[in-house]
């Protein structure tokens, strides 16, 4: 068996711990520098994961936005951006969402094994649809990226309730956590980790690998497994030698 991809979680929340504000418009809680940050980060994954909720609410289009980065990925025989990962219950997708429709990358949607037949109906050759049995962990769905994808390295993106699933499940390497410097406050907001019971606690304490600021928000990167040994050895080093992702469409 091949070891699980390496997880990174990132995320930007507000003071108050709020990925976004209750309004149909989307709330930037970064700024330029990180956007650029996180684009670099991106750029040295294998693979990109939003939940539903996020491809619905939010339609990222969950690309390598620098030219420079692009032609890098491709010098190593990628795409020019990651392989997209989501994953559904209800099937809810309309195959018009950017995250189907921009770029060249695959896709990959999971779902229970009831839900494959209908949504390989809707979404027809524009992303590859696994049943993960009658109900999908991110777990299996790791081994799966792993040991059929390819995948080494997976940045999960959000939404709230894909996060907290990887940190109750303790199968996140690295988080890098953005604070935005203002509170959001609205009671409906999403917030960036629902309830659950965590391997961290206050005698569990995660260990804080680094800190950044970079203009009005601040980086917080804490290791939540020994695979982080320190903020530069999974983010910040591209290995030539990774497998391609490759989706298999059967």
């Amino acid at each position: 068996m091949n070891e699980r991809p390496y997880v990174t979680l990132s995320c930007a929340m507000s003071i108050d711990g709020y990925l976004d504000g209750s309004a149909p418009r989307r709330l930037a809680m970064s700024n330029a520098a990180d956007f650029d940050r996180v684009d670099e980060v991106r750029s040295r994954s294998d693979a990109i994961m939003v939940g539903a909720s996020t491809v619905r609410r939010d339609n990222p289009r969950l690309l390598v936005r620098d030219a420079v980065r692009r032609a890098r990925r491709l010098s190593y025989g990628r795409p020019e951006s990651p392989t997209k990962v989501t994953v559904t219950a209800s099937g809810d997708l309309s195959p018009d969402a950017a995250f189907f429709t921009a770029g060249d990358s695959p896709r990959l949607v999971y779902c229970p094994s009831e839900g494959v037949r209908g949504l390989r109906a809707r979404l027809g050759e524009r992303a590859t649809v696994v049943g993960l049995g009658e109900h999908v962990t991110m777990a299996a769905l790791l081994q799966d990226l792993g040991e059929r994808r390819g995948v080494r390295r997976l940045m999960v993106e959000g939404g709230g309730r894909v996060l907290t699933q990887f940190l109750e499940a303790d199968l996140v390497d690295e988080l890098q956590l953005v604070i935005a410097p203002f509170f959001v406050g609205e009671p409906r907001a999403p917030r960036a980790v629902g309830a659950g019971r965590f391997p961290w606690t206050a005698s569990r304490r995660a260990r804080l690998a680094g800190t950044q600021q970079i203009g009005d928000v601040v980086l917080l990167r804490y290791a939540l497994s020994d695979r982080c040994d320190s903020p530069a050895d999974h983010c910040d080093v591209l290995d030539s030698g990774a497998a391609a992702v490759t989706a298999d469409r059967s």
